[in-house]
């Protein structure tokens, strides 16, 4: 009671949050949600409110655009020259908190005014809710790992898909929408707030950054030598404990965890490859809501407060990061790491957890882990070590066919600029062959993936009008490579775009090619030495009539030499 009659001398009634009027129990409904931030566009003249995509149910995904000085426009914004942050919650819709941080955070910079002073250099954009349709599935029982609140929302989309697995491919609407308000804005720094599930343990908070090859130097030092040492300290000042995204290497907590470079299908990963930072926010399901939306609001405060800081630096780093990845990458032609991974070392790390032990349970008939109240302090490996495993020359451009103007529609809203071939030319290319197809057994986010490899060959080929052009002297370079270079994790071809190139949709019958298979046989004796040493190495292939029959079809010119080959090309020539 006391602190409800603290909080009644700073502001109204009316700015009382459903998660303070419920005794810290309840987070609001999304049009309860959009109600509380329209006040402070409607009573405040700091604040706009703009729809910025429509969910499959049809319902407005809304963020706010918060200035000082009217800078409501992207091109206001960068004008001013002020440093533009973006938080997003309710990604995954269950995990919540930070949709209630944000409302507490605005309170204090727009009404009681105790923090306006972080607008002197900032413009924020917020997300309220991300995920509207999978908020708006409530129930009691959707998250059974979290303490809290009564009621929450789903974790994906109401195309049952997890939008935090989405930044690259964009199949959802709500990801395309995001994009092209991504594209829009530039943001220069990203704060996407969660939940984690997992372990139990003593922090409160932990948060995920990218530090590795998969950021820009210029950013990844920036990060571990200023922001973080300041972030950590505050956080923990404000009584919150707090580390790394925790991550296992095993089934459990002491097989160790891991700090590897995050595919860009996350968020983190995602806003690497485009130069900017972003901070993952993960608070720890177990804790009580309270101490969640507290913990929030904390690592908001603090980051903001250093961003406003110390914005003329981030605001030039990134820059030096866009330029640095044009002229190292495209100018001076030095390979691109594109994929990462473990190298197998570690170091020792004191980790903050409880004691635990194993139970025999008659249900599982195996062990359970149960955790107890008791601190402990124990020793587990940090494995953190990474080496390169898949590296690229980026061409000067990339030449995609006008039959895959869907490509180019969903690199567009990433922020990539193409231009169009206006007549047709003779050019030297490189192709990809693929070869080593693997498909996944079992969909992942609606989509067959597939691994590859492949064999780059030149040929001089007539590259038609209307052929998109992707020239790589942009500063989405990182992007443009990891979305058509097969091999890259979250490349177009990886995901399943391509997957009818792994497909034969012509053949010979067997009456049909044995017969022209002898003749090959009799008038080409290079041929035929293949044949028969193939037939003496290979046990299987001498007992496959198939295969002995492909291998000359194959050799014939019915054969379609567009088979596994990769449509999308590269090029170092001059186009036009």
């Amino acid at each position: 009671m006391g602190k409800s009659i603290r909080l009644q001398n700073k502001f109204s009634k009316e700015w009382f949050t459903l998660f303070e009027k419920s005794n810290q129990q309840k987070s609001p409904s999304y049009q309860e949600t959009i109600s509380y931030f329209k006040k402070f566009e409607d009573k405040t003249p700091y604040v706009k409110m703009f729809t910025f995509g429509i969910s499959p149910q049809g319902r407005e995904i809304k963020h706010l655009v918060v200035a000082g000085n009217e800078e409501f426009t992207p091109e206001k914004a960068k004008k001013s020259g002020k440093a533009i942050v973006l938080i997003q919650n309710g990604v995954h819709s269950g995990e919540i908190e930070g949709k209630d941080a944000c409302m507490l955070l605005l309170r204090d910079m727009l009404v009681t005014k105790e923090k306006f002073h972080l607008l002197k250099n900032l413009v924020l954009l917020i997300i309220p809710v991300f995920n509207v349709d999978g908020h708006e599935r409530l129930s009691p029982f959707n998250r059974p790992n979290q303490n809290g609140p009564l009621m929450v929302g789903w974790r994906t989309t109401s195309h049952n898909l997890n939008i935090n697995r989405d930044y690259m491919k964009a199949d959802s609407p709500e990801m395309k929408a995001w994009l092209k308000l991504f594209s829009l804005w530039l943001p220069d720094f990203v704060i996407d707030n969660h939940t984690t599930n997992g372990a139990d343990y003593q922090y409160h908070i932990t948060y995920g950054l990218e530090r590795k090859e998969n950021i820009s130097p210029y950013l990844s030092k920036w990060i571990k030598e200023k922001y973080l040492p300041h972030l950590t300290s505050k956080v923990e000042k404000d009584g919150f404990l707090t580390t790394k995204y925790i991550e296992f290497k095993g089934v459990k907590l002491t097989d160790g965890i891991i700090d590897y470079p995050m595919l860009p299908r996350f968020s983190t990963g995602y806003c690497a490859i485009q130069n900017r930072i972003c901070l993952l926010v993960e608070t720890h399901s177990l804790k009580p809501f309270n101490n969640r939306v507290f913990s929030t609001k904390s690592i908001l405060n603090h980051t903001l407060e250093f961003i406003n800081q110390n914005f003329k630096e981030l605001v030039s780093l990134n820059k030096k990061a866009d330029n640095h990845t044009i002229n190292y990458h495209h100018n001076k032609g030095k390979v691109l790491s594109v994929d990462f991974e473990d190298t197998g070392e570690y170091e020792n790390y004191f980790f903050k957890g409880f004691e635990s032990y194993e139970e025999e349970s008659e249900i599982t008939g195996n062990k359970v882990l149960r955790y107890t109240d008791k601190p402990i302090v124990f020793e587990v490996p940090l494995f953190n070590k990474t080496r390169v495993k898949i590296a690229v020359y980026v061409p000067k451009a990339y030449l995609i066919p006008k039959e895959f103007s869907h490509i180019v529609d969903i690199m567009t809203l990433h922020g990539i600029k193409h231009e169009v071939l206006t007549s047709s030319k003779q050019l030297l290319v490189e192709k990809y062959k693929f070869a080593n197809d693997q498909f996944a057994a079992h969909p992942y986010e609606g989509r067959q993936q597939v691994t590859v490899s492949v064999s780059p060959y030149y040929e001089k080929v007539k590259v038609v009008k209307g052929t998109f052009i992707i020239r790589t002297n942009q500063r989405t370079l990182r992007v443009i490579a990891n979305l058509l270079e097969p091999m890259a994790p979250d490349s177009f071809v990886r995901w399943g775009f391509f997957n009818s190139f792994f497909e034969r949709k012509e053949y010979a019958e067997a009456y049909v090619m044995e017969p022209i298979a002898k003749q090959m046989l009799r008038g080409d004796s290079k041929l035929r030495e293949e044949f028969n040493a193939k037939l003496d190495s290979d046990e299987n292939f001498r007992n496959s009539p198939l295969e002995r029959l492909d291998f000359f079809y194959r050799s014939s010119p019915y054969f379609d030499k567009n088979e596994k080959v990769y449509p999308i090309m590269r090029t170092n020539e001059k186009i036009f």
